[in-house]
């Protein structure tokens, strides 16, 4: 999202979820394909928004943890045909959790950038 380079998302996505799939027992792409989608879209929306306030991270990296999590069970039940269920009580947990983790993580950087 703070890159703000649609492409770069893309391609970072898209090779973060390639790498991953390739650590896990399923069809190579799965995660491919979720990661390229919500690659492109943060960084289009990273655009857009203010992504600099902690609050407004941590909304996006729930939203974005959702969304990912619904395209990835979507091209796993849909394309793949995998049985997977879906629990929104987990997900929502699981998304809480990764928006803390996020939000830590990214104080953690910003320390770390070049001010220009």
């Amino acid at each position: 999202m703070v890159r703000r380079s649609p492409v770069s998302g893309t391609l970072t996505g898209a090779l973060i979820g390639i790498l991953q799939d390739s650590l896990t027992h399923q069809k190579i792409g799965l995660y491919g394909i979720a990661k390229t989608v919500i690659g492109y879209a943060a960084s289009s929306l990273g655009v857009k928004l203010d992504v600099e306030n902690a609050g407004a991270r941590f909304l996006l990296v729930l939203f974005f943890y959702v969304l990912h999590e619904v395209i990835y069970f979507s091209v796993a039940r849909g394309l793949v045909g995998l049985a997977l269920q879906w629990n929104w009580l987990h997900e929502l947990g699981s998304g809480l959790a990764n928006a803390l983790l996020g939000v830590a993580m990214f104080a953690v950087l910003d320390r770390f950038k070049q001010r220009t």
